[in-house]
């Protein structure tokens, strides 16, 4: 268990000892170029100075245990300067150090035996890595790094955390102001992990908005503790996850685990916990500025000003199809800025305001400010400098000020937007910032930005959701426990509330008949058996049969592919079918699937995989965001299908997978009616709970 009075230390050191020559001497220089105050000692056997600072011999000629230690040395001594640091009481450690469990395969099983050493000697002591590039705090001005960056020291702005020190290297490079006050490279994460670091960041008032750039999660319940936490501090987090095109899990019996990979529960974690996907570095730390300077957005409705039709037009189209909007102006509004200008201007949103009133502060403000009055949740002014060599920026600039006026004088969460980042110059991303105005570049890349943050609005004000329910359940050799017949696994759901169509079973002609005439025409006639896993592929069902000749010859046909036939009740007019699922991830355990079903399945892809636990709103939710919810609803005048009894049906499922230890479940189709919905056939693989 970490200290975590100890880990503040390592986070914001008062005191610093770097061990190591190659990478720990940049480690002293950049801490002193960012203003660190604090003492910082040199260790090395054989060095008299290093970076002008004088060379202490070992770990036990310290003076007193450093809050934080920078360990740039092979992997046997910094094994050994680990323990003695955690003997003196430092805060933590960080090791730059390589050659632990990131080693190849040929050396795998020494770099494990090492990481684990390592740990060992570390006890309850933090050390973040090994293999791990270093971590930046420009609060603190503390530069545990082993090579040059672009940080600057800041006040506030975001914690980052990559597992890429390349990346975060790179990033550290941005010159679009965003203000970063931490910076993580986690390397190995032996100890200290992604979700131990958020935790610690929520911590500490000075963040104000937290990037994830990752590749997996070690421990999924500790993350989900630490977003949770996020939410009730209300502080945003933003995430670039790699791997969207890692090949799905192993397809098995079912239509479900067709459907889904382990990318798709990333999706459905972030969604439920509020966390905003990207999926590139620009609209990363775009995001992330914006968050960090303006915060979440109250509503959905937004505006946009410029004195250029073209990009009126443009930003137009570049909103459709997101969940904000161009909010509506209602007469009253345009009059009064109308008001500002006489020269037959034409107002709408986004607002075109020509170029009469160009250069001309006090006018502009009162314009933007009449404009603003609509309660828009956020307003962006498209700017864009001229950048040549002999370019004048003060028009510009007076644009920038008369929208600061408007912000300030009306309380409005302002943006100034450059198409470019080549017109964005570093005057007016300061200009910005000083008057808490976000400076953004690129159209599409602020409006996406914008639509995270209404989407972050929204999970604030939204109830914090449960812990997630983490229920590994193992696969076993089929020749252990086949799969249900659909006859069982019908039986077994309807036992837990799944409505299931009438039917009997039957192992000759004669009983067919008799169950066919007691059911009523028309009649579904099914061929089952553990081995028929897809039997619509295998021809094994015979539906809407009406009568006793079209019944003979199906039977006759379906009796070659098994001994036992299932006749049903034929269920008519389903408004849609679905599909519902159960499988198992290794990571998020047993996880639900929603989605459009029946023979198109698979070609349709329109499902979407909810965490455990969930409820009936959730369900909802999902299910109208489904391609197929037109459908669902009542498109065009049809029949609307019954989304309370749609609901019941999967609540049904779940309390059954709850109880009992499945390994997948498929209920294909799920016939969603006008009134009520039934389950017309159904697979489940059983498993075994594991400890």
């Amino acid at each position: 268990m970490i200290n975590k009075q100890r880990l503040r230390r390592l986070l914001a050191p008062k005191s610093i000892a770097v061990f190591g020559s190659r990478g720990a001497d940049f480690a002293i220089r950049e801490s002193l170029t960012m203003g660190f105050t604090g003492p910082i000692w040199s260790v090395h056997p054989t060095r008299s100075e290093l970076m002008g600072i004088k060379c202490i011999k070992s770990v036990h000629d310290l003076p007193y245990a450093p809050d934080a230690a920078y360990v740039a040395v092979n992997a046997e001594s910094a094994i050994e300067t680990v323990a003695l640091l955690n003997q003196m009481g430092a805060g933590g450690a960080l090791l730059y150090a390589s050659g632990f469990s990131e080693l190849g395969e040929t050396l795998k099983d020494v770099g494990v035996e090492r990481q684990q050493r390592l740990l060992k000697a570390a006890g309850d002591m933090p050390i973040i890595g090994p293999n791990c590039y270093g971590v930046i705090n420009a609060l603190d001005k503390a530069v545990l790094w082993p090579d040059q960056h672009g940080c600057q020291p800041v006040d506030k702005g975001v914690g980052i955390i990559t597992q890429s020190g390349n990346i975060g290297l790179n990033m550290t490079m941005q010159k679009i102001g965003l203000p970063i006050a931490y910076m993580f490279t986690m390397g190995n994460q032996a100890q200290v992990d992604i979700a131990t670091v958020i935790d610690s960041m929520l911590d500490d008032p000075r963040v104000t908005a937290i990037g994830l750039h990752i590749e997996g999660i070690t421990d999924l319940a500790s993350f989900d503790a630490a977003a949770r936490r996020a939410l009730q501090h209300k502080i945003p987090i933003v995430a670039i996850k790699t791997g969207r095109t890692a090949a799905a899990a192993t397809i098995a019996l079912t239509h479900t685990s067709s459907l889904t990979g382990a990318d798709s529960l990333f999706d459905a974690l972030f969604s439920r916990l509020g966390i905003a996907r990207v999926n590139t570095v620009p609209e990363f730390l775009e995001t992330l500025k914006l968050l960090s300077i303006l915060g979440p957005l109250a509503h959905k409705n937004i505006a946009s000003m410029s004195c250029s039709g073209g990009e009126a037009g443009m930003m137009a189209d570049l909103i459709d199809g997101r969940d904000i909007v161009f909010g509506e102006v209602s007469l009253a509004q345009k009059n009064a800025t109308l008001s500002t200008f006489n020269n037959g201007e034409q107002v709408s949103n986004p607002l075109d305001y020509q170029t009469y009133i160009w250069n001309k502060r006090e006018q502009m403000a009162a314009t933007f400010a009449a404009h603003m009055a609509a309660n828009f949740s956020a307003t962006l002014l498209i700017l864009d400098w001229p950048n040549n060599a002999t370019a004048e920026p003060l028009e510009w600039d007076t644009a920038l000020l008369a929208l600061a006026d408007a912000a300030v004088a009306g309380k409005h969460k302002a943006i100034v937007l450059a198409s470019m980042a080549e017109c964005m110059p570093p005057h007016a991303i300061a200009a910005c910032l000083d008057k808490g105005m976000a400076p953004m570049i690129g159209m599409d890349q602020c409006l996406t930005a914008l639509n995270h943050a209404y989407t972050i609005g929204q999970a604030f004000n939204a109830a914090i959701p449960e812990a997630l329910h983490i229920r590994h359940i193992s696969a076993l050799s089929p020749s252990n426990i086949p799969p249900l017949s659909e006859i069982q696994s019908k039986h077994a759901l309807n036992q837990h509330g799944l409505p299931i169509p009438k039917g009997k079973t039957a192992s000759n002609l004669e009983q067919v008949v008799n169950a066919a005439e007691s059911l009523g025409y028309p009649i579904t006639l099914k061929a089952v058996g553990a081995n028929l896993a897809h039997k619509t592929e295998l021809g094994a069902v015979k539906l809407n049969l009406k009568n006793r000749v079209q019944l003979e010859e199906a039977a006759d046909a379906l009796f070659v592919l098994s001994d036992t036939l299932l006749a049903e009740q034929m269920v008519q007019n389903a408004v849609v079918e679905l599909i519902i699922g159960i499988n198992t991830d290794p990571l998020f355990g047993q996880y639900l699937v929603l989605g459009a079903g029946g023979i198109l399945v698979d070609v349709l892809q329109d499902a979407q995989s909810v965490l455990l636990p969930t409820h009936k709103y959730a369900v909802k939710r999902v299910l109208s965001n489904l391609k197929c919810a037109p459908i669902l609803m009542g498109y065009r005048g049809q029949a609307a299908a019954d989304l309370d009894a749609i609901v019941d049906a999967v609540m049904a499922v779940l309390d059954y997978s709850q109880k009992m230890p499945v390994f997948e479940l498929d209920i294909n189709p799920l016939l969603a009616l006008k009134d009520g919905a039934v389950a017309v056939d159904a697979l489940i693989q059983l498993g075994q709970q594991k400890p």
